[in-house]
């Protein structure tokens, strides 16, 4: 981990992060080109003014578009507005704990939900895992999620927002009752993260391994991953995504591939390189008519489509105008399996059991640690 990162990361777990401690700032939308948030009595202020009486009003539906000086609101522009209700706001048809921030972002907007940590984490198990499933299962899943989001906090505390709501982070869905069992499994493991030789880490988790987890350092470019060992997982065999199977026509393919730079003409063989030791696919090199190309299997897992391809454990072979796909888990395979950690709150695994299962080497700590 590099200094910087090292810093920003001791920062989070002091409690001396930039902004407030316990909050977490997660951008709902990205690149908008307009965004309508309803609620109760909002109040709308701009951005670094939100006690001047001339520049902040109410109202029960807000309709924000980008401009050339920022963001525009009922007739009014500012580099960004903040709204705020003592009720939930709703975006997209879903309610979310208000504070929100409308800022500019490229050449549209994104819309900020800034939250307590802990609030924020129930949206995040919500939307990851199941409330019907084991306590100690959404107990680790708390534990991890806290854990990714506070490494992220402490990564970007200098932007607009630390976090976004989806698969470029973890998926959250805003308010959740207050009689979800999630809400006890983030309470009672209020605080508790995972660290790698002392720090924060990205502690990555997937749905199902499909038999064996992967290093991060094979899926992930960053440098600072932490060398977590790759394992063989025998708690995951309950999912319905252990096994999966894909036939996808070679016309297809290539139409994707031309979209994605890569015009080899019509696909004649896919051929697998190299494969990780998990056995994932780590290159493989697709031939076609006009010439070939050599790519990484994660690359082309995103280019056909991370819901397609379900994991890079798998085998190809092409039989007339079709190739064939046949395998196991889904997700990039690192950090903890959803569906093992199920399987293992099942056979009577607590928390703690299923994170030293999944993240050998770490240890458990605390945010409020000093």
């Amino acid at each position: 981990m590099s200094r910087l990162l090292a810093a920003a990361a001791m920062m989070a777990l002091s409690g001396a992060a930039v902004g407030a401690p316990d909050t977490i700032r997660v951008a709902i939308v990205e690149n908008a080109r307009v965004a309508e948030l309803r609620g109760l009595d909002i109040e709308v202020s701009e951005l670094g003014c939100p006690s001047c009486p001339r520049r902040a009003w109410r109202a029960d539906a807000v309709r924000a578009v980008p401009n050339s000086q920022g963001v525009e609101i009922d007739g009014r522009w500012a580099s960004g507005f903040r709204l705020t209700s003592d009720s939930p706001i709703r975006v997209n048809g879903r309610e979310y704990p208000a504070a929100f921030e409308v800022i500019r972002n490229g050449e549209g907007l994104a819309v900020v939900n800034e939250l307590r940590l802990e609030e924020y984490l129930v949206g995040v198990l919500r939307a990851e895992t199941s409330e019907r499933w084991p306590s100690e299962t959404l107990r680790a899943q708390a534990i991890v999620a806290r854990t990714y989001a506070a490494y992220h906090r402490a990564l970007n505390g200098a932007k607009p927002y630390h976090v976004v709501a989806s698969t470029t982070h973890q998926m959250y869905t805003g308010r959740v009752p207050a009689s979800s069992p999630i809400w006890d499994a983030v309470r009672d493991t209020a605080g508790q993260v995972l660290l790698w030789e002392g720090e924060l880490f990205p502690a990555f988790y997937h749905s199902a391994s499909g038999g064996y987890t992967e290093d991060p350092r094979t899926v992930f470019a960053a440098r600072n991953m932490p060398a977590l060992k790759a394992i063989r997982d025998e708690f995951s065999i309950a999912s319905p995504h252990f096994y999966w199977n894909l036939d996808l026509r070679l016309a297809d393919l290539s139409e994707i591939l031309r979209r994605n730079g890569y015009d080899v003409g019509g696909v004649t063989a896919i051929e697998v390189t190299a494969r990780t030791p998990s056995l994932r696919v780590a290159t493989l090199t697709v031939h076609g008519t006009r010439g070939s190309a050599r790519l990484r299997g994660n690359d082309f897992r995103r280019m056909i489509g991370y819901e397609t391809i379900k994991s890079t454990l798998f085998a190809v072979a092409l039989d007339g105008g079709v190739a064939h796909f046949s395998g196991r888990g889904y997700g990039h395979g690192v950090g903890m399996s959803q569906w093992g950690a199920k399987g293992m709150a099942e056979q009577g695994y607590t928390a703690g059991k299923i994170l030293e299962y999944y993240y050998p080497g770490t240890t458990l700590g605390s945010l409020g640690a000093r």
